[in-house]
């Protein structure tokens, strides 16, 4: 395994780990390294990843491995993905895909580590689940962004000019990473990119040139104009679609986004140290809802197209 000793390093250090969550992985590396059985469940758990089409059974048995070496579960999960990353890479060159492309889509790993130290204090991920469409390659970060291949799942075609996705049509769907500022021109560069990247290339339409997008998230809810701050990134990301559906949460199920550790505090204990804090602090003491909406547009290669104002 001394190939993949170097390729951790290269890896953590090319996305950007922090040097306690370096030592973190190095030990739990080391630790399944030092015990043979460990070894070979790993070797065993690691094949059932890679071979199997039921993911479910891998996380409780990676998990299992961890508490008999002494590593907490959240980064045997995230050493893992770490682990299997050295073979992906391999498939990204064997695809012929930019090694950029990569780097960018792994660089996925470091924001959920981020999440769940700020969550939870531990480097590590506990939403292990997610990164499956970027090792299945059917998700590609390009930019700033992530997309994905999904199918539009509306009674009512979404029309916009000459652009039109009618229910079962595919879409480029969106994901929005935690990896810093989500301004205008990143978010039309990483436009640009999927609008040209081979893998979506026949969602573009051959008489028009039009390319449907969309997103479902927490980001997309209408009642957001009312209470974020004029010049939030989250409002000029929400001005990019036409918002085809949203409705009000019972819980805020996405206060960990925001507030990390202190997402169960009561809403007079949360922190207030940034102004989209203070928003969602003030919304929540107020009693008033939170949500999820989701949104489309059609990009022309240039300019984001949708009907509203």
């Amino acid at each position: 395994m001394k190939n993949i000793a170097e390729f951790l390093e290269l890896f953590m250090d090319k996305t950007g780990y922090p040097e306690d969550a370096k030592d973190d992985f190095r030990r739990a590396h080391n630790a399944v390294l030092a015990d043979a059985d460990a070894n070979a469940e790993f070797d065993n758990v690691y094949r059932r990843f890679t071979d199997d089409e039921d993911e479910s059974p891998i996380f409780p048995a990676i998990d299992a491995l961890g508490e008999q070496i002494g590593v907490h579960p959240y980064t045997m999960d995230l050493y893992m993905f770490m682990y299997e990353a050295y073979f992906l890479r391999e498939r990204y060159a064997q695809k012929g895909i930019n090694e950029q492309i990569f780097w960018d889509s792994m660089t996925d790993l470091r924001a959920k580590l981020v999440e769940c130290r700020a969550v939870y204090g531990i480097n590590g991920t506990f939403v292990g689940n997610w990164f499956f469409g970027f090792f299945e390659m059917t998700r590609f970060a390009l930019g700033r962004l992530q997309f994905e291949r999904t199918d539009y799942r509306r009674d009512e075609p979404y029309i916009c000019g000459k652009g039109i996705v009618r229910n079962g049509g595919e879409m480029v769907n969106m994901h929005i990473p935690s990896l810093g500022p989500l301004t205008e021109d990143k978010i039309l560069d990483a436009l640009q990119r999927a609008y040209n990247f081979p893998y979506f290339a026949d969602l573009k339409d051959p008489e028009t040139g039009l390319m449907p997008f969309c997103c479902g998230s927490w980001l997309l809810y209408p009642p957001h104009y009312d209470f974020l701050p004029q010049k939030s990134n989250i409002l000029k990301f929400m001005d990019c679609f036409d918002i085809l559906h949203w409705e009000d949460a019972d819980e805020f199920s996405d206060a960990w986004r925001v507030f990390g550790k202190d997402k169960d505090a009561l809403p007079q204990d949360l922190p207030r140290d940034t102004s989209l804090r203070r928003a969602f602090a003030d919304r929540l003491i107020a009693g008033q809802k939170t949500g999820h909406g989701f949104g489309a547009f059609f990009f022309d290669g240039e300019k984001i197209l949708h009907n509203h104002k």
